[in-house]
């Protein structure tokens, strides 16, 4: 029998702590709880994460400065958690690497079902099969989860691979704003484009020569976007 994937909680509020650390333990996860970011990254010296799910608003290192610190070292899904109006902070994490979000007070429903999909998308070493995916100038291996492009390896987040993977499965077809985040982040995310505007530009920096004027990632306006994967 495999091991159960590991869970890291990080957030300074007891009461959430406690509550995640209950639920997501009677799903059969490893938890391991962290008050602090400062806490969280010396966890990680020696316990590797299948997912982080961790608060934004902390004293000393946040939650964005703990996603950029993580992003430093390891691709594991973030799941972050921020109250409901604080809108450019959410942002801000998506754009220091975090996969996802969830809105305070939240529903335990929702994030054990986002919990299960980042696990699916993100399985541990050596459960994947050995797919590969050669597409014009992309080369998308599924069981590295490492996209090379023109020779260059690229160094995505798990969220960024799933969105260029999707989107490579539909080349030269424009993909509706709607289609893409129900496919990509699930159908409770499909009225949050803010989730496409960071992660498109984030791709577009790492994959196009010149991201204002990309190659790749086209905007059909008001629509949706298309890939084009070269020659």
């Amino acid at each position: 029998m495999s091991a159960p994937p590991h869970i890291l909680v990080v957030d300074d509020e007891p009461q959430i702590t406690r509550v995640l650390r209950t639920s997501l333990s009677a799903q059969g996860y490893d938890i391991r709880v962290a008050n602090s970011g400062e806490m969280a990254l010396e966890i990680m010296k020696d316990w590797t994460p299948n997912l982080i799910i961790t608060d934004l608003s902390m004293p000393s290192i946040d939650g964005v400065q703990l996603c950029r610190a993580v992003r430093a070292f390891s691709q594991v899904p973030i799941l972050v958690l921020s109250v409901r109006d604080k809108e450019q902070q959410k942002v801000e994490a998506l754009d220091a690497g975090a996969d996802d979000y969830v809105t305070k007070p939240f529903s335990m429903n929702e994030l054990l079902a986002r919990t299960r999909a980042h696990l699916r998308r993100y399985p541990k070493t050596g459960e994947t099969g050995l797919e590969l995916t050669e597409i014009g100038d992309f080369r998308i291996d599924l069981a590295t989860r490492v996209v090379t492009v023109a020779g260059r390896d690229l160094k995505l987040t798990p969220k960024e691979f799933d969105l260029l993977l999707f989107l490579a499965s539909h080349p030269h077809r424009v993909v509706p704003h709607r289609t893409i985040l129900g496919a990509v982040w699930g159908s409770n995310s499909t009225e949050q484009p803010e989730y496409l505007r960071v992660f498109i530009r984030q791709l577009r920096k790492k994959i196009e020569q010149n991201p204002s004027s990309p190659r790749y990632l086209l905007t059909e306006r008001w629509v949706g976007y298309r890939f084009e994967p070269g020659d």
